[in-house]
């Protein structure tokens, strides 16, 4: 057995890397240092193959800093979490339809047309229907700190360093990110990743999971990030800053929104929630303040209804707003479960996720809001998650069969690094974005189906894995 650390000073890196030979298998086991890590059984057809393997693997991790170490010495580093403060809303209580209890401070939320997500403190993500069925449940090793969708994939980003699949029926590891970087918010946009974190600095890594570019931003605590197709927008304690998404090249810098705790966007504009109680505007193109949306307290979430005909905004004092485009408060009005850490809005709903840990789902419609304005509101339904629920965790196990409909992906050694490619005749010689934690050299595999990212040059397969045998 050896056992091999990189701990770097400040806020290196800190992972370790095991390697065992037993007969014909070498184990490897890697991962932040204090956590279980990922593990990798590779058969060999002799003892003396085994041990030439193992010996290259760890003479690759030699020459990139590893040195021999003791196990349990060195100690996990302290993951930050975000400060709850949270007081009761003073303001009429808004229109709850219903409400789940996560069972600890939320900050993950994404809603599509189908369900709602929603991703707590203690690592739980369930699903529940837009009438209040909870319909599943993923336990991931870590709090959640945010949960985003691109296209069709669904992304939960953790604080044990990773950003964890969930478009599939068991949670993928598809991103991990470097233990220097503390993670705040994430977003993805056609399979690129951009972190924002507590030293205030943007990291952007690429569809394979390898570090693309990285900027220090002129404050620290970046609680912002947002991606499109042509750039990065961060948010931090010092202002919000538009980057190109390509080379991280700065485009432009306002400091007018200053101490931002939460950002979101629109196809022309980007928000910045402000801890000074304002909601900021910006114009992508140029950074120029189109409008300021004015709160009563610290802002901890914002969104939009679409085209930014309405600004919501959720203070830290449990109420949330509505504002038309031009800055005008239509209404406040108190969520009677906390304050929204993160919100969305989908067809004349409001949904929220709250530091007691709810997701609640608001009534947001003109004749809804008219009613709890004059003190009418309806009972909110409590919804709970079924006993007989099942729990789904991460998994690199994958089924294996020897047939079946899809597309065919091989594993290829290119290097040190191991890349998938489309076997299946008709797709171009592209990389495929695939979890790497499944991959092992020459297996094949099949998925449900392969999709051309928007940019071009690599494929990114979406469903079920498969190993092909």
């Amino acid at each position: 057995m050896t056992y091999l650390e990189l701990s770097e000073d400040g806020a290196g890196s800190h992972k370790f890397y095991e390697v065992i030979v037993a007969g014909t298998e070498v184990t490897i086991t890697y991962g932040r240092i204090g956590e279980a890590g990922q593990t990798k059984v590779t058969a060999f057809p002799t003892e003396a193959k085994a041990h030439a393997a193992a010996a290259k693997k760890i003479s690759e991790k030699s020459r990139k800093g590893y040195a021999p170490a003791v196990r349990g010495v060195r100690q996990r580093r302290a993951v930050t979490r975000r400060t709850i403060a949270s007081t009761r809303s003073t303001a009429q209580q808004a229109p709850v339809l219903w409400r789940f209890d996560s069972g600890a401070s939320a900050f993950g939320i994404f809603v599509d047309g189908e369900r709602c997500w929603v991703g707590n403190q203690n690592g739980d993500v369930y699903t529940v229907t837009h009438t209040g069925t909870v319909t599943g449940r993923f336990k991931l090793p870590d709090g959640v700190k945010c949960i985003v969708a691109d296209d069709f994939w669904i992304y939960a980003g953790c604080d044990d360093g990773r950003v964890y699949d969930l478009s599939g029926k068991v949670p993928r590891s598809a991103y991990e990110i470097a233990a220097d970087v503390d993670i705040y918010w994430l977003d993805i946009h056609d399979g690129i990743l951009g972190v924002s974190d507590r030293a205030g600095r943007i990291t952007t890594i690429d569809y394979e999971d390898e570090f693309q570019w990285a900027r220090s931003g002129s404050g620290d605590y970046a609680w912002m990030v947002r991606c499109d197709e042509d750039a990065v927008y961060h948010g931090h304690s010092g202002g919000l800053a538009r980057y190109d998404s390509a080379d991280g090249t700065p485009v432009w810098e306002n400091k007018q929104a200053r101490d931002v705790l939460f950002g979101w966007q629109e196809a022309h504009s980007v928000y910045a929630g402000t801890a000074r109680g304002t909601v900021h505007r910006l114009a992508k193109s140029d950074g120029r303040v189109e409008a300021v949306y004015k709160c009563d307290a610290a802002v901890y979430s914002c969104a939009t209804s679409p085209g930014g005909r309405h600004v919501f905004a959720g203070d830290s004092h449990s109420s949330v707003y509505c504002f038309d485009a031009s800055g005008e408060r239509l209404w406040k009005l108190g969520t009677g479960c906390g304050s929204a850490f993160s919100m969305q809005f989908l067809d004349d709903r409001l949904y929220i996720v709250t530091t007691d840990g709810s997701l609640a789902c608001i009534d947001a419609g003109e004749a809804a809001i008219a009613a709890a304005r004059a003190g009418t509101v309806p009972q909110p339904m409590d919804v709970k998650a079924a006993a007989s629920l099942a729990i789904v965790e991460p998994s690199a196990q994958v089924e294996t069969v020897s047939s079946g409909d899809g597309v065919i992906v091989e594993c290829i050694q290119e290097g040190e690094r191991l890349r998938v490619r489309v076997i299946t005749p008709g797709y171009e010689s592209w990389n495929v974005q695939f979890p790497k934690a499944v991959r092992e050299p020459g297996a094949r595999y099949l998925v449900d189906g392969i999709r051309s990212a928007g940019r071009g040059g690599f494929y990114r397969a979406y469903g079920e894995i498969r190993r092909l045998v």
